[in-house]
C-alpha cells in the first residue's frame, strides 16, 4: 500500500540569498532616509558592511549591486547613466513601512469601513424589520416570513403570505472617505540634530499602501507644504526632502481643501504631520514671515480655515512631532476652532496614531 510520509521540512540555507535579502532591508531604509539618492545609500550601506561586516568572502557589496540591477531594483537607463530606484524598489519600499509601522494589525475586511448605519448596502447584517415598499426582494427573510404567517394565520385552509408578514434583513452600509496628508517639509524637520521627516514619509507610505490594499474605493491626496504647498504623487514619497522653508500651514489647508472639493464623498477629512508653528503666509506675490513667536496675522488667517474646514465638516487631525509648551497653546486653539483633533506623538507612535484616527472617522457622523 502506497502512502506518505510527512516530516518537518527544512528549507535550504542559502547564504548568499539571505544576505542579499538582509542588506536590501537595509538599502530601502538608507533610500529612504537619502530621499532616493542611491549613491548616497549606497555608500552608507559600504561603510556599514564595513564596520559589522554583513558580507562574506563570497558575496561582497559589488555582488549586491548586480543583484539589484538584475532583480529590477536598479536601473542606469536614463540621461545621466545614474543609479535610481525603480517602481518595484519604490512598492518594496512602501510595503516595509507598512509592515514597520502597521504590522501588528489583525487583518479587516479589504476596501471598505463600517458605519452606525443601516439600510441600502452590500453586506448582510443581523437586524430585522418589516417589509416596506421598495425593499429588494433577496432582503426578505425567508424563514421568519413563513414563521409569521403560521402565527398570523394558521395551519388550517389555504395557506396565506402576507405583506405584512414579511420580514426583511438589514444590509449594512458601508462608507468610503477622502483623505488628504499634509506633511511638513520646512527647515525645522531635521533641525536640532533629529530626523523627524523620515518618520513622516514612512507613515505617508505606509498609509498609502494600507490604503490601496485594504481600502481601495478610498481616496488619499497627499500634499507638502514649506513657504508654498503643491501635491505629490506616492510614487514620489521616497524622494521627499527637507527644504529651507517657512511653515505655510495656510498654502497647506487651502490646497487641502481645494482637492476635497472635487471629491463627490460626504467623508472628508485632513491628516497634518508637522513639528512647528505657522510662520509664513503668502499675501499677494510676496511672502510675509516671522519665525519669532507665534505671529498674530498668520494665526489669525490659520484659524480662519480651521473655522472653514468645520464649516464644511472637514475635520483636521493634527500629529504635533514637538512638545514645546507655546506649540501646545497654538494646536490645542487651532483644534477648537476645527473641532478636530490633536496628538501630541512621539516619532515612534505616529503610525499608529495615525491609523486609529483613520479607523475611527469611518463611524462618525456629522
Amino acid at each position: 500500500m502506497k502512502g506518505f510520509r510527512f516530516t518537518q521540512y527544512i528549507p535550504p540555507n542559502d547564504p548568499e540569498k539571505n544576505t542579499f535579502e538582509n542588506l536590501l532591508n537595509i538599502f530601502l531604509q538608507l533610500a529612504t532616509m537619502t530621499g532616493g539618492d542611491v549613491a548616497e545609500a549606497l555608500s552608507w550601506l559600504t561603510n556599514l558592511d564595513k564596520r559589522y561586516n554583513m558580507t562574506n568572502p563570497n558575496y561582497g557589496i559589488g555582488d549586491f549591486i548586480d543583484d539589484l540591477k538584475s532583480k529590477g531594483y536598479l536601473t542606469e537607463e536614463n540621461q545621466k547613466g545614474e543609479f535610481k530606484i525603480t517602481g518595484k524598489a519604490e512598492q518594496n519600499i512602501r510595503k516595509n513601512a507598512l509592515e514597520e509601522i502597521f504590522g501588528k494589525l489583525k487583518r479587516g475586511k479589504s476596501g471598505q469601513h463600517k458605519t452606525t448605519h443601516s439600510g441600502t448596502g452590500d453586506e448582510r447584517g443581523t437586524d430585522r424589520r418589516a417589509f416596506e415598499f421598495g425593499d429588494n426582494l433577496d432582503q426578505i427573510a425567508l424563514t421568519d416570513s413563513l414563521r409569521n404567517a403560521q402565527a398570523n394565520h394558521g395551519f388550517s385552509g389555504d395557506y396565506l403570505l402576507t405583506e405584512n408578514d414579511l420580514e426583511v434583513m438589514e444590509n449594512e452600509v458601508k462608507s468610503q472617505t477622502s483623505t488628504v496628508l499634509m506633511i511638513d517639509i520646512s527647515h525645522s524637520m531635521i533641525l536640532y540634530g533629529e530626523d523627524r521627516i523620515t518618520p513622516a514619509k514612512k507613515v505617508a507610505m505606509a498609509l498609502a499602501e494600507l490604503i490601496k490594499t485594504r481600502y481601495p474605493k478610498d481616496t488619499l491626496d497627499i500634499i507638502v507644504f514649506g513657504n508654498d504647498a503643491w501635491q505629490i504623487e506616492i510614487k514620489d514619497l521616497p524622494y521627499l526632502q527637507v527644504g529651507p522653508y517657512h511653515t505655510n500651514t495656510v498654502a497647506g489647508l487651502e490646497l487641502a481643501m481645494d482637492l476635497l472639493r472635487r471629491r463627490k464623498n460626504p467623508n472628508k477629512q485632513i491628516f497634518m504631520i508637522t513639528d512647528g508653528k505657522p510662520t509664513c503666509l503668502k499675501v499677494g506675490i510676496k511672502y510675509y514671515k516671522n519665525a519669532f513667536g507665534i505671529d498674530s496675522k498668520i494665526l489669525a488667517e490659520t484659524l480662519k480655515l480651521a473655522a472653514q474646514c468645520r464649516k464644511l465638516k472637514i475635520p483636521v487631525t493634527t500629529f504635533m512631532i514637538a512638545s514645546d509648551p507655546y506649540l501646545k497653546e497654538f494646536v490645542k486653539e487651532f483644534t477648537k476652532v476645527n473641532n478636530g483633533n490633536a496628538y501630541y506623538s512621539s516619532l515612534k507612535g505616529l503610525g499608529d496614531l495615525i491609523f486609529e484616527d483613520y479607523r475611527r472617522n469611518r463611524t462618525k457622523r456629522f
